[in-house]
């Protein structure tokens, strides 16, 4: 019998309010509130917070404070990933970020989703739909990357942008939808 959890990774209808998962997402609040509180001359400190949120984080990975998400463990970082300030990862499905990716501040990605039907959000069920970011991709300030969106390897998202569908390699894509502009 599949856990809530299971259901939450699988980006199947699942109950936020399971004990296991309001368990998780306690504990990370606890380590995103002390990683936000931390001071720029805490460097170890601030590595060892991110390495307990996030355990699946290559090295050189910086976050600037504050940084929020739902659960930090199902987020997977290549090395050298850099979060400017004010960053929002809803992590209730998989979220995948490759190396050398930069993000500007207010950034927010979001794998969690609602039902369109009221009486099913009115029953508080939800679910996600997982996100890829491919290598070396830049995430212009204040973006918004939608449920189930991939970015491929390379591209430009500029700033305001809002990310409703995939974007492939080596473009620059911009605006609200998000369209690509032109190859880089």
């Amino acid at each position: 019998m599949k856990t809530e959890k299971d259901k939450m990774l699988a980006g199947e209808p699942y109950d936020p309010r399971d004990p296991r998962l309001c368990a998780e997402r306690r504990r990370a609040r606890l380590l995103f509130k002390a990683l936000n509180d931390s001071r720029d001359d805490e460097e170890a400190q601030r590595a060892r917070l991110i390495a307990e949120l996030i355990p699946d984080a290559g090295p050189g990975i910086w976050i600037e404070p504050p940084f929020y998400c739902d659960y930090g463990s199902n987020i997977r970082l290549g090395a050298r990933v850099y979060f400017n300030f004010n960053c929002v990862i809803l992590d209730v499905a998989p979220v995948r970020i490759g190396s050398g990716v930069l993000f500007g501040p207010v950034v927010q990605v979001y794998t969690a989703t609602h039902p369109l039907d009221a009486a099913q959000r009115r029953a508080g069920v939800e679910s996600g739909r997982a996100i890829s970011i491919g290598d070396d991709v830049w995430v212009g300030g204040g973006a918004i990357i939608c449920p189930g969106v991939d970015i491929g390897a390379g591209s430009v998202i500029g700033a305001g942008s809002v990310v409703t569908g995939d974007i492939p390699a080596g473009v620059l894509a911009v605006g609200n939808p998000c369209r690509v502009i032109r190859e880089l």
